[in-house]
């Protein structure tokens, strides 16, 4: 099947049935706290699926659950691991069938403040309508639960499930459903914040100790018009892509960042001019495969910075191993590679960001920067026992 068709299927059509039900079942009022420091917005939630205690726990379990896959062999948490910012060491996931898929595995950090989701669809806003391309997707599979949904279902009627959905929906007095299972998990996922790292004892917390002499200097470039790196990772959350209760709009969050420029096969024969037949690998053009507008070639999400020492390897594709890589390639500019698959300089790509524009680092300089980078670790986040395997205590 046509790859916008099935994404068009999944993205307009299960969200209709997931709406519908949804709006059948009253839920009460959220009695759920966000362990957010003073000054700091809550993230907007849906009306229909309220924050509650008993459906981020109830998720917690589905999430590191690999009896949610229809053979049994993967669960969310196979991907979004949390020692590492809940992202994954391989360039691009695998799926629970072995197929490879296009895209690394985005860390889920403060998914809560997300104005859209993935790497790169605009029209992807809530956690509960992007959870149906892994559970329910045929291209690529992932969790593969299209045929097994009695199946799958019917594993949850084990314990402690039969208590654990009673907790979270007590006002449902039909059977399981993949509602429950989706709004139980956005509301996990939405649970997962981090906000307590060096940086933000330093910035938020006023600890003016929490950052040391090299990080600050690394501090000042970052938000320098030098580096211009703040301008698509700025604000609390380190990315252009955020919205909260005091904040419902959202720029344009995606960005081409010259990462390719390279030939096309398949366009030679119909473009007129050498330059409509570069740009990104046709495999992923970005954003352009959901707009159909060109314009969008290579426009990809800026995701957010924090722990992003932790969720190597970096970019859409995994193709850049290091930060140290990352930087080398913002410093020139764009990407040129002049070997292998893909060659061409993506400096030259005319759709590439204007704040793509290279700099010079010193040694030392760069290497306040990367100190920098790793003051936004938080290690409370990756050892939170709040977010990790419950399955373990029963095992």
């Amino acid at each position: 099947m046509n790859k916008l068709i099935w994404l068009g299927l999944l993205v307009f059509s299960i969200p209709l049935i997931y709406l519908a039900t949804t709006l059948s079942q009253p839920e009460p009022k959220s009695d759920y706290r966000w362990p957010l420091a003073q000054g700091f917005p809550k993230p907007q939630v849906p009306e229909g699926n309220p924050m509650s205690q008993a459906k981020v726990e109830l998720g917690r379990y589905l999430f590191y659950d690999k009896a949610l896959s229809a053979n049994q062999t993967q669960s969310c948490a196979s991907c979004h691991i949390q020692s590492l910012a809940f992202s994954e060491t391989k360039p691009v996931s695998v799926g629970s069938t072995g197929e490879f898929h296009r895209r690394n595995s985005p860390g889920l950090i403060n998914i809560a403040y997300n104005k859209t989701l993935t790497w790169a669809h605009d029209g992807l806003t809530d956690i509960e309508q992007q959870l149906l391309l892994p559970i329910f997707g045929e291209n690529p599979i992932e969790l593969g639960a299209i045929g097994h949904e009695d199946e799958i279902l019917a594993r949850l009627q084990h314990s402690p499930y039969p208590e654990l959905f009673k907790q979270a929906f007590p006002n449902t007095k039909s059977e399981v459903d993949f509602v429950q299972v989706t709004q139980a998990l956005s509301s996990f996922v939405r649970s997962l914040l981090s906000l307590n790292s060096p940086f933000d004892r330093y910035a938020y917390q006023g600890q003016d100790e929490a950052l040391n002499t090299q990080e600050l200097a690394g501090m000042d470039l970052f938000f320098s018009e030098r580096l211009e790196c703040h301008h698509c990772h700025g604000g609390f959350n380190f990315t252009q892509s955020t919205s909260h209760e005091k904040q419902p709009l959202d720029k344009r969050p995606f960005h081409n960042t010259g990462l390719y420029y390279t030939e096309r096969p398949s366009l030679a024969s119909t473009s007129g001019t050498m330059t409509q037949n570069l740009g990104y690998p046709e495999k992923d053009r970005g954003l352009a495969e959901i707009t159909i507008n060109p314009m969008d070639d290579g426009r990809f999400r800026a995701p957010s910075l924090r722990n992003i020492a932790l969720t190597a390897p970096y970019m859409h594709d995994g193709s850049v191993a290091t930060l140290e890589e990352v930087l080398e390639i913002y410093a020139a500019g764009g990407r040129n590679i002049t070997d292998g698959d893909y060659q061409g300089d993506g400096r030259l790509n005319p759709l590439k960001s204007p704040f793509i524009k290279g700099f010079t680092l010193t040694d030392k300089e760069k290497e306040q920067l990367l100190a920098f980078l790793h003051s936004l670790t938080d290690e409370e986040f990756i050892n939170n026992p709040a977010f990790s395997d419950p399955w373990l205590d029963t095992k």
